[in-house]
């Protein structure tokens, strides 16, 4: 794997036309090379009031010494837009399904502190709906690790993959809060953290990709999920994305005493389904 030094980091919206554009002469499969670069960006300082933003829309209070333990995933963002929009990425970005994320903060992170982030994409794997990549992304200070993500995106194509399918429904955890979304959640999360991806802004730019409505971006519910749950210092974040949450929109948010959260529909219906847990702990679910 080579490593690219990057000077700034890439703006987002041409990334996405730009992968758009490139889409039609992509050939999803797990056996389909891929980028083999590491992009470095060094010197990282976070714009305050971006931070704060953000932390608004998602629910956390501002102010904070320290960041959100899920802020650093915006940080990253745009490298992997770079890597995903890139010639050699063999899954197209449109209809691109982000299916799950984790998440480990080593420690607390200083908003006035300097960072390095690094994404690579780790690789391809058969999934019983198509292909799906795995991208990785790290925050170094001071030469140290201290943050790091794996996310999963799906390629929907026809598949030969057998033996897959979906776990048993789980029972409902106890539902805390009910929350009510506006329909421009997408665009005030898109404004704070750069995602301007068109099925989360309006629905008629929603409708050009087969949705309805706009959908809410999957790594804003966790984050709204992880603002009521709360973590420890150093915590393990996990989520999976069940089923996109069109806007506006009514979701039961549960958690129960063992880390795990969820948010569902009014019909039951899971949306997200996660948790949060002491770094080292045993996660649950």
């Amino acid at each position: 794997m080579t490593t690219v030094t990057l000077a700034a980091a890439p703006a987002p919206a041409p990334l996405l036309a730009r992968g758009v554009l490139r889409s039609p002469f992509k050939r999803p499969s797990p056996e389909a090379g891929f980028p083999r670069a590491r992009l470095v960006l060094p010197g990282v300082r976070l714009d305050l009031a971006r931070l704060a933003a953000y932390e608004r829309v998602c629910g956390f209070p501002t102010g904070d010494d320290a960041l959100p333990v899920t802020y650093p995933h915006v940080l990253g963002f745009p490298l992997a837009m770079r890597l995903m929009s890139d010639r050699a990425f063999p899954l197209p970005l449109p209809g691109l399904v982000h299916t799950s994320i984790e998440i480990t903060g080593h420690t607390p992170l200083p908003a006035t502190g300097v960072y390095e982030l690094a994404v690579h994409v780790e690789g391809l794997a058969p999934h019983r709906r198509g292909t799906e990549a795995t991208v990785v992304t790290g925050v170094r200070a001071d030469g140290e690790v201290v943050w790091e993500s794996r996310s999963t995106y799906l390629a929907r194509h026809r598949t030969d993959v057998s033996g897959q399918s979906p776990a048993a429904p789980a029972p409902p955890l106890p539902v805390r809060a009910e929350w009510r979304l506006a329909g421009d959640v997408g665009r005030r999360y898109g404004a704070a953290s750069g995602d301007r991806n068109p099925i989360h802004l309006h629905p008629f730019t929603a409708r050009l990709f087969g949705f309805p409505r706009a959908i809410a971006h999957g790594v804003w519910t966790v984050a709204r999920c992880v603002a009521a749950h709360g973590v420890p210092d150093r915590a393990v974040v996990r989520a999976w994305f069940r089923a996109p949450v069109l806007l506006p929109a009514t979701l039961s948010y549960g958690a129960d005493g063992t880390g795990r959260f969820e948010l569902r529909g009014p019909d039951g219906r899971l949306h997200l389904s996660g948790g949060a847990w002491p770094l080292g702990a045993k996660a649950v679910g």
